[in-house]
């Protein structure tokens, strides 16, 4: 039997024990749940234009482009993907979008917003690592952002990166 000091005791020190004991395990995800359900993937970019002078392809994005899968506001997730980096520092980088194939937003380009997640790292990657594609853990928000890169859907406030292994 436990007496009143103990059963305080006890309480008491799971008050003070660790959050991250307690702490769910991240929701994995892929890219296509970040389309709303019942939006097909095919319907997210509109036909384009072809700029055959500079040979390229000029997407048209219709309102589909822009839904979000509201279901995932403040989900706690984890997601693999490729860095397209803003702020550099020495130690590496703190600031970037994560897109879903290497090369998005840089030479082509960038995908719908909802295929673009804006993501703010607690501790910066480094940035001799910037081409391997990442698993990116995180609270997960929606909210559509203009940057200069394109719009984004998603921003995502990572505790966690690792390289991606397959």
């Amino acid at each position: 039997m436990i007496n009143r000091r103990t059963a305080l005791f006890l309480g008491s020190s799971a008050l003070a024990a660790p959050k991250v004991a307690f702490a769910a395990a991240p929701r994995e995800i892929m890219w296509e749940d970040l389309i709303p359900p019942g939006v097909p993937y095919s319907e997210i970019i509109g036909e384009g234009e072809l700029d055959e002078i500079n040979d390229l392809w000029n997407p048209i994005y219709d309102e589909n482009g822009i839904k979000l899968n509201e279901g995932l506001d403040g989900n706690y997730i984890r997601m693999p993907g490729f860095i397209v980096p803003f702020d550099f520092s020495a130690k590496g980088v703190s600031e970037f979008i994560l897109v879903p194939y290497q090369g998005a937003c840089i030479h082509t380009p960038p995908p719908p917003a909802n295929q673009l997640v804006m993501v703010n790292a607690a501790t910066p990657w480094p940035s001799d690592q910037l081409w391997d594609p990442v698993w990116v853990t995180g609270e997960i928000h929606t909210s559509l952002q203009d940057t200069e890169l394109g719009q984004t859907g998603y921003f995502l406030t990572a505790d966690h990166i690792e390289i991606y292994e397959w």
